[in-house]
């Protein structure tokens, strides 16, 4: 890069120059859609009608077959799980490679630790960072009511009963040091080991890890 904003990563020419876009989850699951990755006839208002969704899902075969998208589908119970499904399996992929993108309007299920929007509680003041595809930032306000923390908390719970693999456990603990109170709080992580990769144009994370262990031997 020396000192400029643009890098090449894999072949792809990625810069790095502001602005870079903010997608809603379901805008990208949309994208999808339109570029093949998704089956077609999934309107953006579907994407707010678990019904419609449902509906659509099981048409297009989605939660039938014996893929990673199906098995995660058939254990998803919530309408955002669901949303966060195609997401993870489709819309990632239609976001774009030559800029880095923020993603945002994540669902509460999906977040259980984030805080809800004030404008719309189904959702959590929440993004996540992808650059070439890939995740390299997520970040969001810290839940600190300790009532909708224990209701999340279960519905992980119930999740993982009904074999979703995901999941966090019920944390009593820190529901009690939540009534103690917390102040408005928010943190943001970011993966150093891909932003390596990234910068150093290698593809596999082995390649760039400090830990030895999961690097082969030399003979």
């Amino acid at each position: 890069m020396a000192g400029g904003e643009t890098i090449t990563y894999g072949g792809q020419s990625v810069s790095l120059a502001p602005p870079w876009p903010r997608i809603p989850m379901k805008d990208a699951i949309v994208q999808a859609v339109g570029a093949g990755i998704l089956p077609p006839g999934l309107e953006r208002s579907m994407l707010d009608d678990d019904g419609a969704l449902q509906t659509w899902i099981a048409g297009a075969g989605l939660n039938a077959g014996k893929d990673e998208l199906a098995a995660v589908l058939r254990k998803s119970n919530t309408h955002g799980a669901r949303v966060g499904a195609l997401f993870d399996h489709g819309g990632e992929k239609a976001l774009p490679v030559d800029r880095p993108a923020f993603v945002t309007e994540y669902p509460a299920e999906t977040s259980p630790l984030s805080r809800r929007n004030d404008a719309d509680p189904t959702k959590v003041d929440r993004f996540e960072l992808f650059i070439v595809g890939r995740e390299h930032a997520n970040a969001f306000s810290e839940l600190n009511d300790p009532a909708d923390q224990r209701r999340r908390f279960q519905s992980q719970v119930d999740a993982k009963a009904q074999g979703a693999e995901e999941t966090m456990d019920y944390d009593e603990d820190y529901c009690r040091a939540l009534e103690y109170g917390l102040p408005p709080t928010a943190g943001e992580g970011i993966g150093i080991d891909r932003l390596v990769m990234l910068l150093c144009d290698q593809p596999s994370i082995r390649d760039v890890i400090l830990f030895p262990l999961m690097r082969p031997e030399r003979e």
